[in-house]
């Protein structure tokens, strides 16, 4: 068998939602503030998650990112990358965080075998982060990026979800970090999914993000590398870092899809934005390292070719974002 969808592309990717519980309520993400979480026997465990990675590298699984809700809120999650780490055929480990726990796990991660680290972080300014998360919580995000850097978990990443209305003033501040600091800032266009009251005029569009970049200092774009993501990459002149665009919207990326997701309770999803789901628990907890191809199989041939869209209507994925893993 191969990581090979009914399209002929490859699947070299693994995003796995190791929690959906979250300290912070992003109102793109968690909106109402749904506090029923998962119980803990209906997640997938740490010996599950590491059997089917292993199985998936055999077959050409290159790349994992841990994501949630929060990780790092997943108990002894650093154990967890310790072992995936030790997999032949996995080059690249990642993490996606919302920062607030960061500092204290830094130095934790990077000698477990984490490469780097995604920090979510929507805005400069310590009232609108409040307004955004529901906590005043920004300094803490900070100092997350602050020890992440230190430790060398780079290239650190910050990720921000662009809203007209809400930090759309923010945009040439937020991509001027990178003449400051070593990292990557990627701006991301708001997503329709679940209940995140989004809205068709709230888009910030990937031509107009690049049009007001343009407008700081000369921007050069850069190659695409063998595991990149969707992110268009550039840099500026004189900047240490780099910035990114990811247009699932205006610019969709879909013909190059690399990738599957392992929800938290154990469901593979072969799009964002696609509800259609495979369940790899029942599979796996079932009938093994069997199930685990079977699920694998039925999911490869869900996949769609084209996911945020059906026929010219856009599509919605249903699930919340918490849900599913950022």
């Amino acid at each position: 068998m191969e990581l090979v969808d009914r399209y002929k592309r490859p699947i070299n990717y693994l995003r796995i939602s190791v929690t959906d519980r979250c300290n912070l309520k992003c109102q793109y993400c968690r909106p109402l503030g749904d506090e029923e979480f998962l119980p803990h026997k209906e997640l997938l465990s740490f010996e599950e998650i590491i059997r089917v990675i292993k199985v998936m590298a055999k077959l050409g699984l290159r790349k994992v990112r841990l994501t949630g809700g929060e990780p790092l809120l997943r108990r002894n999650l650093t154990e967890l990358i310790a072992q995936i780490a030790r997999i032949p055929g996995i080059e690249d480990l990642s993490l996606t965080t919302n920062g607030t726990l960061l500092a204290s796990y830094a130095r934790e991660l990077k000698e477990a075998g984490l490469k780097r680290v995604n920090v979510s972080l929507d805005t400069l300014k310590r009232e609108r982060f409040a307004e955004i998360t529901q906590k005043d919580a920004f300094q803490e995000v900070w100092k997350g990026i602050e020890s992440a850097l230190r430790e060398g978990l780079e290239p650190v990443k910050i990720n921000v979800v662009s809203m007209r209305g809400f930090n759309d003033d923010e945009i040439e501040d937020l991509a001027s970090l990178t003449f400051k600091l070593p990292v990557h800032v990627r701006f991301i266009e708001f997503m329709p999914i679940g209940e995140n009251l989004w809205e068709d005029q709230r888009v910030i569009g990937s031509e107009e993000i690049l049009q007001r970049l343009s407008k700081i200092a000369p921007l050069m774009p850069l190659p695409r590398g063998p595991y990149d993501g969707p992110a268009r990459r550039f840099k500026f002149e004189g900047a240490w870092g780099e910035v990114g665009i990811i247009s699932p919207l205006s610019a969709h990326f879909c013909s190059r899809c690399n990738r599957l997701r392992l929800t938290p309770d154990g469901k593979l999803r072969s799009c964002l934005f696609s509800d259609e789901e495979v369940d790899l628990k029942a599979y796996l907890r079932k009938e093994g390292e069997e199930g685990i191809l079977k699920a694998l199989k039925e999911a490869l041939e869900k996949k769609p070719y084209l996911g945020v869209r059906d026929g010219f209507r856009l599509r919605k994925c249903q699930r919340p974002m918490d849900k599913i893993g950022g």
